[in-house]
Formats: structure tokens, C-alpha cells, sequence
């Protein structure tokens, strides 16, 4: 009975989106409206009332992008596949962009299979098939995390069709191969790029250097590093930041040093490089130090993330200052980068601990308004652990989240 009702009214929705209206930037309004809409049914009928008024498809991509995660996260998969299919009804289907969209989408709510289909039905569609559907492809893989797929599909797809990988295209398999943790296979990429004359940018050496340094093969990432600059590799700050990654577990000076180092190429660290920063200084007991960090940030020019307030709170409770904390978790709201779920419990424990049951409960009924409906009976449990809901409060709450 639901999923009809669903269905119905996704057949309404639809309906709607054969009607005309012109509204001001209805698909950018839509989209900013879905980066904070967690209810599927909702997103589904922001995203339908807006796409109508759409006619290109690079500009509702991320609209449609989020209704499917919001579905995917409800495992809504019949939904998606509903919406997702009706668009091949849509005249633009014979546009390449519009289509590769659609894989895309399914890449996303890991449906590789659909999206796979919906490749090979191009012909049948009338699509023109070319680099631009055949990354889209490949980033379906990575997307839905079948890695190993991409390598397969990267080599029988140009036999089958007349398709030719570019430079998106082996930026995509070498990825794919550092996801899987082969980042041996993907430097052989970069040697066949070369053969081939497509040109090897810095963000390929950038997610080789970060998978050889998570895996712990920090002598092979400096190599990898000398060759970059031997080759004139245009460096980032993107690049220098996974160098500093590596870097914060150890001393202080050498993360200070290697931020110099940016400032001395013409790089403008950014709030990544100084949350770097500050994590070392905490993993190093220099609390003062981590703080002043945090302090400095606008002197920097930087605003602090989620991350930064992430740390910020992990490490302050760590340290047990839960009051300090939690008056960082209200800037982190006032700034909307609340962190997530595991770092609020753990401040909301501290402070019910400390018998600031108030403060406690203020964390609880502020991040329910602001996280997913299925993080609520998560906060339930930690609620009735810690005492801090009555039994019709918890009630009320059940009764909210499965309405």
C-alpha cells in the first residue's frame, strides 16, 4: 500500500512538471533547499516542482544528485529507478549531458547495474556516446564503490564502442585503483598516459601521493613527490595539504615548517592546512598552541569547517573541558558546520558527567533539528543512558521519527 502511494505520487509529481511557471533561478533555489532537506518525500517534490522549469541539464545535475542520495539514504531504490526512468521519456534523453546525468545518479545510489544498462541503451535512445557518457560511467563505479570495475569497463567498453578515454577518463582509473588500495597499478597509469601523450596533472600525483601515504609507504610517496617537482609539476595547495596529512602525527615544527614552505611558493594555506596544524598540536599536548590555531584563523583569512570543530571538540573533551566545548559547539551552529554524530555524543556524555544536564540536553534538541530523521533513535539511546528524557518525552520522540 506505501509504495503505491508512493509511486502515485510520483506519477503526481511528474504530472507538475509538465506545467510551465518562471520563477527566478527555480533550480539553484531547489538546490540550496536539498543541502539541508533530509525527508525523501520532500526532496523528491522540491527537486520535481523545480526541474521543470529546467531546460539545462549541468544546471539541475546537483539538484538531482541530492533527491537520489535522500532516497538512497531511505533505501528508496524503486523511487529512484521510477524517477530516474521517466527521464528517459524526457525529449532531451538524445542529449549526451542530460543522459549521463541519469548514470550518474544511479552510480550514486549504488544501482551500478542500471547505470551500466542505461549506457548500452544509447543507441536505442538516440544518445551520441562519447567521453563525456563513458566518464560518467567509470565515475558510477567509484561511486557505488565496485573499484574493480572501473579497470574492467575502462578496457572493454572502447572495443565495443567507438570511445576513446582522455585525461578525465584515467584521472577516474587511478582513483579507482587508490580506492582499492593499489596505487602501484595506478602509477603504471600515469606511465601509459605518458606513452600515449595525454598529459598527467597534479590532482592524479595528489591522489597517488595520499593513497601511498595512508598505506603507510611514506618513502615511495616522497619519490612520487621528487618526481612531481623533476617533471615541473605545478604544485596546489591541494597537494601540499595531503603532505601535511602525513605530517600531523609528528612533531609540530616539521607541519609549521612545510606550511612556510606554501607560503614561500606563492600558496595561501587554506583551513585544511591549519586544522593540520592544529591536530598536531593537540596529538602533541600543546593545547594552548591548538587553541591559538583556532584563534588565528581570520587573521588568516580562513573560516573554520566542520572538521575544525570537530577537533576542537574531540580534543577539549579529551582534555575534559566540556564546558569549553560546548561553547564551541554553539559557534558551531551559529556557523551551521556542526560536526558529526560520534563527537557530539561524546561531548553530550562529558557534560552530562560533569552534571550540566541542561547543556546536555540544549546539544540533543539542537542537532535534532539539524541531522537526518534517522539519526533520532540514535540520539534516543544516548538520551535514555544518560537519563536525560523522560519515558513520555521518549515516546513522543519514536512516535515522531516513524510518523
Amino acid at each position: 500500500m506505501r509504495a503505491s502511494l508512493r509511486l502515485s505520487r510520483l506519477s503526481h509529481l511528474r504530472h507538475l512538471s509538465t506545467t510551465t511557471s518562471s520563477p527566478s533561478n527555480p533550480i539553484s533555489r531547489a538546490t540550496t533547499k536539498l543541502r539541508t532537506e533530509y525527508d525523501p518525500d520532500k526532496a523528491l517534490e522540491i527537486y520535481s516542482s523545480a526541474s521543470k522549469h529546467d531546460s539545462s541539464p549541468s544546471s539541475s545535475r546537483y539538484a538531482q544528485e541530492l533527491t537520489v542520495r535522500r532516497l538512497a539514504q531511505s533505501r528508496r531504490f524503486s523511487d529512484i529507478e521510477s524517477l530516474i526512468e521517466s527521464h528517459k521519456n524526457d525529449p532531451r534523453i538524445t542529449q549526451e549531458p542530460f543522459l549521463s546525468n541519469l548514470i550518474r545518479s544511479y552510480g550514486l545510489s549504488g544501482m551500478l547495474d542500471h547505470a551500466i544498462k542505461t549506457f548500452h541503451q544509447m543507441d536505442e535512445l538516440g544518445t551520441p556516446r562519447s567521453a563525456i557518457s563513458f566518464n560518467s560511467l567509470l565515475t558510477a563505479c567509484n561511486d557505488s564503490r565496485q573499484f574493480d570495475k572501473v579497470p574492467q569497463l575502462f578496457d572493454e567498453i572502447p572495443k565495443k564502442y567507438p570511445v576513446s578515454p582522455d585525461g578525465v577518463s584515467y584521472g577516474i582509473l587511478v582513483k579507482s585503483y587508490c580506492e582499492a588500495g593499489l596505487a602501484e597499478q595506478a602509477i603504471d597509469s600515469l606511465l601509459e598516459m605518458q606513452e600515449k601523450g595525454i598529459e598527467v596533472n597534479t590532482v592524479m600525483f595528489t591522489t597517488i601521493l595520499n593513497a601511498l601515504y595512508k598505506k603507510g609507504k611514506s618513502e615511495e610517496a616522497n619519490k612520487l613527490w621528487n618526481q612531481m617537482l623533476k617533471n615541473g609539476c605545478e604544485l596546489d595547495v591541494a597537494v601540499y595539504n595531503v603532505r601535511l596529512m602525513n605530517m600531523q602525527a609528528g612533531k609540530p615544527e616539521g607541519v609549521k615548517e612545510l606550511i612556510n614552505e606554501m607560503r614561500n611558493v606563492g600558496l595561501k594555506p587554506d583551513i585544511i592546512s591549519y586544522n593540520y596544524l592544529m591536530t598536531c598540536y593537540f596529538k602533541n599536548y600543546m593545547i594552548e598552541e591548538a587553541k591559538k590555531v583556532y584563534e588565528d584563523l581570520k587573521g588568516n583569512g580562513c573560516n573554520p569547517n566542520a572538521a575544525t570543530f570537530r577537533t576542537l571538540i574531540f580534543y577539549l573533551c579529551g582534555n575534559e573541558e566540556y564546558g569549553k566545548a560546548y561553547k564551541v559547539f554553539k559557534k558551531s551552529v551559529r556557523r551551521r558546520k556542526i560536526p558529526d554524530f560520534n563527537t557530539l555524543k561524546h561531548l553530550v556524555e562529558g557534560l552530562a558527567k560533569k552534571n550540566k544536564m541542561e547543556e546536555a540536553k540544549e546539544v540533543i534538541r539542537t542537532v535534532k533539528n539539524k541531522f537526518p530523521t534517522n539519526f533520532l533513535n540514535a540520539w534516543k539511546k544516548v538520551e535514555e543512558k544518560l537519563g536525560l528524557v523522560s519515558t513520555d518525552a521518549t515516546n513522543a520522540v519514536a512516535e515522531e521519527g516513524t510518523g
